[in-house]
């Protein structure tokens, strides 16, 4: 175990993840394959402590945005399949194919070129990505479709292993553009025969899986369920499961003061006290991804709310305590105090933007630590009094 040295941290709660990935498996049956989504370090969670979890629970391969993702995953012993999402430069061809990193192929252009590179006795699967109305990437057309699949076929080193594409508005709960994709996802594969005898074809995030577990096919890539945030607010009402969120994050108070009536605080004197005020500081700022715009936003002190006053600087901000509290205090910015919860969502709502942003939005500067087999309450008692470990 390394120390680190500063009193602010992410808890990531393991077992929350574990249960979500075995709760989505018993969802969709057992005949469907789940990938795991550990993209962007795992959504902001750790990418190797997630995927490692992850695979624990019962999913099958992995999936990351780019290669970079998937050598880390590769340099920190995991061997499991590993999918990349995005688009890959054909000069990294050899390296995925030596460490068993499946690609993403959607542009006959490209198979072009990778045409011409030699891998030896090495060979490389790919996914076929299909663009049914999300505007990203993949290919488009059932002409287009045919020469890749044809193109990949006279590719001794290639083998097309999947297919899929990926949804646009799952999350919504009107589902007339979602129905569109199916219909076109459905029409492709039928379309081109070698389609219909692929390995892997998969067309569920985790809002098409939650709401649409019998049409999914026989993989799912689970992303934010896997986390236990909700791919949407309008799903919330007709989630088949509950999700448990998994990270959280907390700091603790750094200073203490008692300010009179008509004193300032922080940058541009936006807050001034209205009474006699307690003020305490906290070492959390927008270089961490507490952004400036969560002026106002309550934090979690001794089981209360209490309002963030002031800008927020670069590494700290400053709360209104409901009363005089010791240096030491736990703050929690997102996560639970006794009977009191501040979520992802709270969050995002406060930014007017999604919940997958929010555990990707806090810097890694923020030390990440990994809870199994233990209660979050414990961990913290534990830190009142000892210094942090991860």
């Amino acid at each position: 175990m390394s120390s680190f040295h500063r009193d602010t941290w992410v808890e990531v709660d393991l077992d929350c993840i574990y249960e979500n990935v075995k709760a989505v498996q018993e969802h969709v049956s057992d005949d469907v394959s789940v990938i795991a989504v550990v993209k962007a370090n795992a959504y902001g969670h750790g990418d190797v402590q997630v995927a490692n979890v992850a695979l624990e629970a019962g999913a099958k391969y992995l999936a990351v945005s780019f290669l970079d993702e998937a050598m880390s995953l590769r340099q920190q012993g995991v061997k499991a399949p590993i999918l990349v999402l995005g688009a890959s430069r054909v000069s990294d061809l050899e390296l995925a194919a030596k460490e068993d990193i499946t690609l993403t192929v959607f542009q006959r252009e490209w198979l072009e070129e990778a045409s011409k590179v030699s891998l030896g006795d090495a060979s490389i699967n790919l996914h076929l990505k299909l663009d049914t109305g999300m505007g990203r990437i993949g290919a488009r057309s059932k002409e287009e479709v045919k020469e890749i699949v044809s193109q990949i076929k006279s590719m001794d080193n290639f083998r097309l292993e999947g297919v899929y594409t990926h949804f646009a508005t799952a999350d919504e709960i009107h589902s007339t553009y979602v129905e569109k994709q199916f219909e076109r996802f459905n029409e492709l594969i039928s379309e081109v025969e070698e389609l219909r005898s692929v390995r892997f074809i998969h067309c569920g995030n985790s809002a098409a899986t939650l709401r649409f577990p019998k049409r999914i096919f026989n993989a799912v890539r689970v992303g934010i369920a896997m986390y236990g945030l909700t791919p949407s607010p309008e799903m919330v009402p007709s989630l088949p499961f509950l999700l448990k969120e998994a990270f959280s994050l907390h700091t603790k108070l750094v200073h203490v003061k008692k300010l009179a009536l008509g004193e300032s605080v922080s940058y541009g004197a936006t807050y001034t006290t209205k009474d006699e005020e307690w003020i305490g500081t906290v070492p959390v700022g927008y270089a961490d991804g507490w952004t400036r715009k969560l002026q106002g936003m309550n934090v979690l002190v001794d089981g209360q709310y209490a309002p963030i006053v002031g800008r927020i600087c670069m590494d700290q901000f400053m709360i209104k305590l409901p009363y005089q509290l010791p240096v030491g205090t736990v703050v929690t910015l997102i996560g639970k105090q006794e009977e009191q919860k501040i979520s992802s969502d709270d969050v995002a709502d406060k930014l007017d933007t999604i919940n997958y942003e929010i555990p990707c939005m806090i810097s890694y500067r923020v030390p990440r630590m990994f809870l199994r087999n233990r209660s979050i309450m414990e961990v913290r008692n534990y830190l009142q009094d000892k210094p942090i470990m991860g």
